[in-house]
């Protein structure tokens, strides 16, 4: 009896000083982020990731891959999630349907559209006029990729109803796929798509969407108003982490942040995702901070309304709230 009571204390000694059983991460509190995508586009989040900077916060984080901003949105309403990325378009969609539970944007991650222009043919010297007359693979009607297309285009002076086709009808994250094996002349993929139709030579990155829009508030983070107001502690330590992922990106080069994402794409080898991280710091993809500014929200419904997707001006007083960012940038 000794004897097995003393292999039990050893065995559990054995385990405490490996993190297992009642282990380190027993004070964390588990937060379920339900993310638009899975793109080197989001580096810093990441970065945040693999540097532990999550449980320096006290969170134990879960990474879900929802698929597209609606989906997002339908497990933040759905509470399978407590933490929404994706662009802020899809909080203004549902505050102006009314509801009451409605999701508030607290951190902006990033300020210019992540996407890139891929031509099935080499093009020298393009302009985006040239796109008159040909079919582009194109977004999800109402999403930012799509609106954000759609916004440049009519910078060039090109209607997107009549001066070209613009196929929406192929799924998130699978037009790299339907590019490859069908007859359009163009598409708008994010990373690595883009730099994997060029590498299989089935593509040329002809354009940035990024540089092409300017300063853009692309995508942030965001929870439903009940939820931000019963644990602000936990949007503070969530903002935190994302602040000192955004830090570390914005202070390294793009090989050490390739080195530290790494894990997070096992099917890209880290030398490109090096090339796809320079070439969004290259862009100034990255905010400094989190802090999401009236400006920038203005600039987003504006697209909204050009696109025809804004149901009515919704008021950013109620839609974002920047104090987590300002504490976090303090830090």
């Amino acid at each position: 009896m000794k004897k097995i009571m003393a292999c039990t204390i050893a065995l559990v000694l054995l385990l405490s000083s490996l993190g297992v059983g009642c282990g380190s991460d027993s004070d964390l509190t588990h937060v379920t982020l339900s993310e638009v995508a899975h793109s080197i586009f989001y580096a810093p989040q990441y970065a945040a990731i693999e540097l532990d900077y999550f449980e320096e916060e006290g969170i134990d984080l879960t990474l879900i891959n929802a698929g597209g901003a609606d989906k997002v949105m339908t497990s933040l309403i759905s509470g399978d999630a407590h933490i929404g990325f994706m662009g802020s378009e899809a909080s203004i969609y549902v505050y102006a349907e009314g509801a009451t539970d409605y999701v508030i944007n607290f951190a902006q991650l990033t300020q210019r559209a992540g996407n890139f222009l891929v031509s099935r043919n080499p093009v020298e010297n393009f302009a985006w006029a040239d796109l008159t007359g040909t079919t582009v693979l194109g977004g999800r009607k109402g999403g930012m990729p799509q609106m954000v297309f759609e916004y440049i285009l009519k910078k060039h002076g090109l209607d997107p109803d009549t001066d070209l086709t613009i196929d929406q009808s192929i799924s998130f994250g699978l037009t790299a796929a339907a590019f490859t094996g069908g007859n359009a002349d163009y598409t708008v993929e994010f990373e690595p798509y883009a730099t994997l139709l060029e590498q299989e030579g089935n593509g040329y990155v002809v354009a940035s969407l990024g540089e092409a829009s300017g300063y853009v508030p692309y995508t942030a983070y965001s929870a439903q108003k009940s939820y931000l107001e019963s644990h602000p502690d936990i949007i503070q330590g969530f903002t935190n982490a994302i602040q000192k992922g955004l830090d570390y990106v914005n202070t390294h080069t793009a090989q050490e942040i390739a080195a530290v994402i790494a894990p997070q794409f096992p099917e890209t080898d880290e030398a490109t995702i090096a090339v796809i991280v320079e070439r969004y710091l290259a862009q100034d993809t990255w905010k400094a901070d989190t802090v999401f500014e009236e400006n920038s929200f203005d600039l987003l419904q504006n697209i909204l309304a050009e696109a025809g997707e804004l149901p009515a001006k919704v008021p950013y007083a109620d839609l974002v709230t920047t104090e987590f960012s300002l504490i976090a940038a303090e830090k």
